[in-house]
Parts: structure tokens; C-alpha cells; sequence
């Protein structure tokens, strides 16, 4: 099973980057950092074409949860989730929560991962 989960929008770049944040925001989200691969890289002279926005997200009353549980599970925390540009249109992606937990030895966070990663995912489906 696939440890991520990602849709493809017909949305430009920019517009589904600003609909992600706003539907991440209604569903409780914040957007802690960002950055784009393209814009840094270019920075550092590199060419590098295509966007490629690294979103940590986090709600705070779910993160107090998971550092309450268990400490270490910080590891995973925040949130990342993408926006890309490929040949075939943008897409958005997300690492699956419940696939993270279950990498984590002894730590048994299935419930509250479970609950993130539908939010997620909704806030994904919303936005393509």
C-alpha cells in the first residue's frame, strides 16, 4: 500500500496552492512554514523549472494529542504535504499519517492518525 496519498487538479499551480491553504485553514490547518524547490534552488543557482511547494501543516489540539501519547512521535510532526507541477498537470500530495504511525515502534497513535489523514485528505479532495 502506497505511503502516500495524491490528486491531480486541472487548477493552476498558484491557485490550487492558495485554495489548499484556505481549505487547510476551515479544517482547523495552519501552514507553519513553506518553501519552493524551484524558487530556492534558482537561489543557489540552480536550474530547476517545475514548482515544487513543501507545506508543513499543523493543528495544535490534534499535535497535543500525539506529543501527550508519546513523546517521540514528534519525529513526525508537523504535517508535510506538496504541490507539483508534472507534464500531466499540478498535483498535491501528502505523506499518509497512518503510514508514518505505523512505522513507529511500539507507539500505537492509529486513531488520531487516522482522523488527521482524512482531514487531509478531504482538504485535498476539496481543492482539486
Amino acid at each position: 500500500m502506497s505511503m502516500t496519498f495524491e490528486k491531480r487538479t486541472e487548477k493552476t499551480f498558484e491557485n490550487a496552492h492558495e485554495e489548499l491553504k484556505k481549505n487547510l485553514m476551515e479544517r482547523g490547518f495552519g501552514v507553519l512554514w513553506e518553501m519552493n524547490f524551484k524558487d530556492k534552488l534558482t537561489e543557489k543557482g540552480l536550474e530547476f523549472h517545475k514548482n515544487f511547494q513543501v507545506m508543513e501543516v499543523c493543528n495544535p489540539p490534534k499535535a497535543k494529542i500525539v506529543l501527550d501519547a508519546h513523546l517521540e512521535a514528534g519525529y513526525m510532526l508537523p504535517c508535510k504535504m506538496v504541490i507539483f507541477e508534472k507534464e500531466d498537470g499540478v498535483h498535491i500530495g501528502m505523506m499518509k499519517p497512518t503510514k508514518l504511525a505505523d512505522i513507529m515502534e511500539g507507539i500505537d497513535l492509529g486513531n488520531v492518525a487516522l482522523e488527521v489523514e482524512n482531514i487531509l485528505k478531504d482538504a485535498i479532495e476539496k481543492t482539486v
